[in-house]
């Protein structure tokens, strides 16, 4: 909980605000208990001694105090409620905004090793449960202890074994609930747990609809989805039966106590040590005090809850963000990039993913790499944009090593395309200025014509103010493919890589992708860098670097490689060489 209070600090006029109005609600709303005991005392009790008018203005008096005490209560709670709602409102937006911008500047790795919904669900299950945890603080937990303060004083100036009768049985209550919540906290964490697992996998299984629909498997993930919840309905009706055996002892104390201190009362009556009014004020007193006490277990209850989120909260703002450097060189435009002798091996793996790596490529060049699945072509490309750090040996752009770069600067440089095609629901317009939020409506124009995405336009009736996917127009395959080029080149890059920009397409798209990406790349403006696993898409690259676990093990042009008659060669027949044989055999 010290997060919690940390966050809290920031609000110090605000919870003072809300405790102050919440300390005046109640005692304002005791006042009534004691004036309805004077009305006894002084009038009730003496209505024989006093004349009508005596005894009707007397009353009404009395009566304008409680009217009036009321009055400042409610208008009490009523800021008690706006300053607590603002409070909640305001941490509950601050601890979202710091988890997911502390979330973001994690490390790419971190990301691999969790579900998407799971970093969402740790999010959205700490901002409400603080949320119902500092509300039930203000108008409950704090409420009751000023009654309890206000009873104490007030029971102190009457007799000292009311006060007793009062309060002995409080710690009881206290130590039975604070027990029975040491076994709600364990079930609580474990039910956090299982319920983000369970925001993960339903994020995932959304996310794979189609191929769920498509296979058929939706009731397959139906009722592993299922197996899941009903994993959290088990341990949920677990607690449920701890917060139904705590409120029990509670609910039974509180009334053998308020038996007990009625017998008492009545005893004290006749004892003389207090009046019929007091008898009655008192009882009243009883129920203001005892009745939050009964909740005092679903205090508790959320308190556990609050507690569990705010645990895994801290673990999630305790993960280390990417490292950056205190005094980062700036590396203007990218001129030139170089590996040396990189070598780099994923947590998990047994063997290196690269082997000492070393090339290097100027502006205006473009570069490929191939190679069977798993080679290492898509961890050299996260190498290349800083997703992954090398463990052994450098990335230098324009001679500075990528550890001395501030990687947020270096990559606002780079231009990414990749298999996956990630599209916003939204316009054209800003799908495009995801990454150039300043770029002009020419620009973008620029940019698409660029991509070749003349027949994207042709059925954009609103120009770039055309809603695509869900609501508006849709896009195909390879109309999603040019956009994300476009995307890329709005932002100037220095680097513009491809990885495997036509893997998902189909031969006649991916010949027309395949010019689009040749007349992107033959500009002397920029360095492009592909990675493919056709080598058709690849051919015009100035040099080809074929790679085969981890290693570099050719390098040359189109010509070159398939002189050499190795690994490439063998993969051009595969996929291109042995049908032209063929031709030319029947030939």
């Amino acid at each position: 909980m010290k997060i919690l209070i940390q966050y809290l600090r920031g609000y110090k006029g605000l919870i003072g605000l809300a405790l102050l109005f919440a300390a005046i609600n109640q005692c304002f709303s005791l006042i009534d208990p004691h004036i309805t005991g004077k009305i006894v005392d002084n009038f009730i009790n003496k209505k024989d001694e006093l004349t009508e008018s005596e005894f009707t203005l007397g009353v009404l008096k009395l009566v304008g105090l409680a009217v009036g005490a009321a009055m400042v209560s409610r208008i009490a709670k009523n800021f008690q409620d706006y300053f607590a709602n603002i409070i909640t409102q305001k941490l509950g937006a601050k601890m979202y905004a710091d988890g997911l911008s502390h979330s973001l500047q994690l490390p790419y790795q971190t990301f691999e090793d969790q579900r998407s919904g799971e970093t969402l669900g740790i999010l959205q299950k700490v901002r409400t449960d603080s949320e119902k945890f500092i509300i039930a603080f203000i108008n409950i937990l704090f409420t009751s202890l000023v009654g309890m303060v206000f009873v104490i004083i007030y029971s102190l100036t009457v007799s000292y074994k009311v006060t007793l009768v009062y309060f002995a049985s409080i710690p009881l209550i206290f130590v039975v609930s604070w027990f029975l919540s040491k076994k709600i906290k364990t079930i609580q964490k474990k039910i956090v747990g299982a319920t983000t697992s369970l925001a993960g996998a339903t994020t995932e299984s959304l996310r794979n609809i189609e191929l769920v629909k498509s296979l058929g498997l939706a009731n397959q993930e139906i009722n592993r989805l299922n197996n899941t919840t009903y994993k959290i309905l088990d341990l949920e009706l677990k607690k449920v039966k701890y917060v139904r055996s705590m409120s029990f002892l509670q609910g039974t104390t509180v009334n053998l106590v308020r038996s007990t201190m009625v017998v008492i009362l009545l005893l004290l009556i006749f004892k003389n040590d207090i009046s019929a009014g007091q008898y009655f004020t008192f009882l009243f007193y009883s129920f203001f005090l005892f009745g939050p006490l009964q909740e005092f277990g679903n205090i508790i209850l959320t308190y556990r809850e609050a507690e569990a989120s705010l645990n895994n909260f801290q673990k999630t703002l305790n993960t280390p963000k990417e490292v950056k450097p205190l005094h980062p060189k700036h590396t203007g435009p990218i001129h030139e990039l170089e590996l040396k002798n990189l070598s780099f091996q994923h947590l998990t793996a047994l063997a290196p993913a690269l082997h000492n790596i070393s090339f290097s490529v100027k502006k205006g060049e473009t570069i490929a790499f191939v190679g069977p699945s798993g080679s290492g072509k898509t961890t050299l490309v996260k190498l290349l944009v800083g997703l992954y750090q090398p463990q052994e040996g450098e990335v230098n752009y324009n001679g500075i090593h990528s550890n001395e770069i501030d990687l947020d600067e270096l990559r606002e440089r780079i231009g990414f395309v990749t298999q996956d095609t990630q599209l916003f629901s939204g316009t054209i317009r800003e799908n495009l200025l995801f990454v150039s939020p300043n770029a002009s409506d020419e620009a973008c124009m620029q940019v698409l014509q660029k991509a070749a995405c003349q027949s994207l336009l042709a059925r954009a009736d609103a120009g770039l103010n055309t809603v695509i996917g869900e609501g508006g127009v849709k896009v195909s395959g390879g109309e999603k493919q040019r956009l994300s080029i476009a995307r890329a080149l709005l932002r100037q890059p220095d680097i513009l890589v491809f990885d495997e920009a036509t893997s998902a397409l189909d031969s006649i798209t991916e010949e027309e992708i395949t010019e689009t990406i040749r007349d992107v790349s033959g500009g002397k403006e920029r360095i492009t860098i592909l990675i493919a696993h056709r080598l058709s898409t690849i051919m015009h690259a100035d040099r080809i670097f074929v790679l085969e676990r981890g290693h570099i093990v050719e390098v040359g042009k189109h010509e070159d490689l398939l002189a050499e008659k190795g690994l490439y060669y063998a993969m051009w027949r595969q996929q291109i060489g042995e049908k032209r044989l063929n031709d030319k055999a029947f030939v």
